[in-house]
């Protein structure tokens, strides 16, 4: 049988079985993975608001969906979703390319190593939708996500040809106490200044702290 390469899809919070903290937890920022085993330390305290799993042809995909939250209002998102290879017949695991939503509002896109680990990364400008599929699980108890832009890093690696994990954080841009415009254009990355670079900067410190803190070489 031919072999072929399993690519790691986004999927939606929605879809799969409902599921607890297999292979994942995390207590107070630190974040802790058994499969694939790796840590890092987070920006802020989170807490599970929803996870699933889904089985795939060759693959077995978990998702947990994590808020930070004041006054029943969303300030923080944090996705992670981990591939696992389950057919050994079938290719190494691959995940597909970070693409931002526009390339005006891109401010940041490299890759690192980690041990023997290659890291892909991003740092973009998105909006939050209250009304995405992905995000009713915190809608559902009675926790609002504004429908406000917010800052998002991206990272995702590939451990050993078995897993495939991708992680985004997103933080609210009306979090970080400074008067930001909420005119996409003046976030655009050649004109950001001011209070909108302010945010960005702060942004940009935390997400690379937390890449930054990634062990994938635990004993």
């Amino acid at each position: 049988m031919k072999k072929k390469a399993i690519t790691y899809c986004v999927l939606i919070l929605l879809l799969g079985t409902l599921c607890g903290f297999k292979g994942l937890e995390i207590k107070e920022r630190k974040l802790t993975s058994t499969k694939p085993p790796f840590t890092l330390v987070l920006p802020s305290e989170f807490r599970l608001i929803h996870s699933f799993e889904n089985e795939g042809e060759n693959s077995f995909t978990r998702a947990y969906l994590y808020i930070k939250e004041r006054d029943k209002q969303t300030e923080e998102l944090l996705i992670v979703q981990v591939a696992d290879r389950t057919n050994p017949q079938a290719g190494p695991i691959s995940a597909p390319r970070l693409r931002p939503y526009t390339e005006e509002r891109m401010y940041l896109k490299d890759k690192t190593k980690k041990g023997e680990v290659d890291i892909d990364y991003m740092i973009q400008l998105m909006a939050w939708n209250p009304d995405a599929s992905s995000l009713q699980p915190i809608v559902k108890k009675g926790i609002v996500v504004p429908p406000h832009w917010a800052l998002q890093g991206q990272l995702q690696f590939i451990y050993q040809k078995e897993y495939a994990v991708s992680i985004r954080y997103s933080k609210d841009v009306n979090s970080f106490g400074f008067k930001v415009s909420d005119k996409g254009d003046q976030w655009n990355r050649d004109l950001i200044s001011g209070d909108e670079k302010k945010a960005y900067e702060a942004f940009k410190e935390a997400f690379m702290n937390m890449m930054d803190s990634i062990d994938t070489q635990i004993p």
